[in-house]
């Protein structure tokens, strides 16, 4: 499997440890030897494994209805993100996920969405340049 290949079923097993609670595969998702942070819509930033993990279990006590779509990735070296759409609970977000290769596997590193306007979900802007 490629990196791409990778980086992407990553991701798409973050996705769903979310809409799933799977609090077991969210903390697996994550790095352990990686300084790591988070941005959920409307809170503080998070850093530090131990305050992501612990809005993720208060996230996750009660998962919201989500989807990913449109998954873009990007790899440099031993780093790589992806760029989607989330829909939560009806609501258009965007999202960065940060990936870091650790112990043979792709791990998250930051996670960060914020809202999207709908006709920015429904047709996204194209590059001008």
């Amino acid at each position: 499997m490629s990196d791409d290949q990778e980086i992407l079923f990553a991701n798409a097993a973050f996705y769903a440890a979310f809409a799933d609670g799977d609090l077991a595969l969210m903390d697996r998702l994550w790095a352990r030897a990686t300084r790591v942070a988070c941005l959920h819509p409307g809170w503080e930033p998070l850093i530090g494994r131990d305050a992501v993990m612990e809005s993720w279990r208060a996230i996750l006590a009660s998962p919201p209805d989500i989807e990913c779509s449109d998954p873009e990735v990007f790899v440099q070296g031993g780093t790589g993100f992806v760029i989607c759409r989330e829909q939560v609970a009806g609501n258009p977000l965007v999202a960065t996920n940060i990936f870091v290769q650790e112990d043979d596997a792709w791990r998250l590193v930051h996670h960060q969405a914020g809202p999207a306007s709908e006709s920015a979900v429904e047709s996204p802007p194209r590059a001008l340049h």
